[in-house]
């Protein structure tokens, strides 16, 4: 193990981003705080610094436990970090909202394209509209008797 990583390797190796190149621009756009300071890809971690990762929708509050440098499997990834208590309740309650936001937004919007049976009670009702404008016009008489 290494005493000192840069962070944008560090977050590649804990696995909260894909590629480096990822993690780099996440740290440019000040997504990524040590401490709540803003920093660079070139920014030194050390064991026992507090992470603020955000990745939309999401934010991450990490302590650091251990560094590496290289890309391991998931299980020693999570060995890297601790993530605290009220960050991840807080996580947890956001996935439940948008879970549920999905869900409603569903309810009403259907379920994409109508099947053959919707379609065909959607154009019985438009016709079913359309002849009833059309009866009523200029073409009936005064007892309202259709005039041919």
């Amino acid at each position: 193990m290494v005493d000192r990583v840069r962070i944008d390797k560090w977050l590649w190796a804990a696995r909260f981003f894909k590629t480096r190149s990822l993690a780099n621009e996440a740290v440019a756009r000040h997504r990524v705080r040590i401490g709540g300071q803003r920093i660079k890809a070139s920014r030194q971690v050390m064991v026992g610094d507090v992470i603020q990762i955000e990745k939309v929708p999401y934010e991450f509050v990490v302590t650091v436990l251990a560094l590496n440098d290289q890309r391991r499997p998931a299980i020693e990834a999570q060995a890297l970090y601790e993530e605290t208590t009220a960050s991840r309740e807080a996580r947890q309650a956001l996935g439940d909202q948008l879970k549920n936001d999905r869900m409603a937004h569903k309810g009403l919007a259907g379920e994409g394209r109508p099947s053959k049976k919707q379609r065909r009670q959607i154009i019985r009702f438009q016709n079913r509209n359309d002849t009833s404008d059309h009866g009523s016009g200029a073409d009936t008489d005064a007892d309202g008797e259709t005039i041919a």
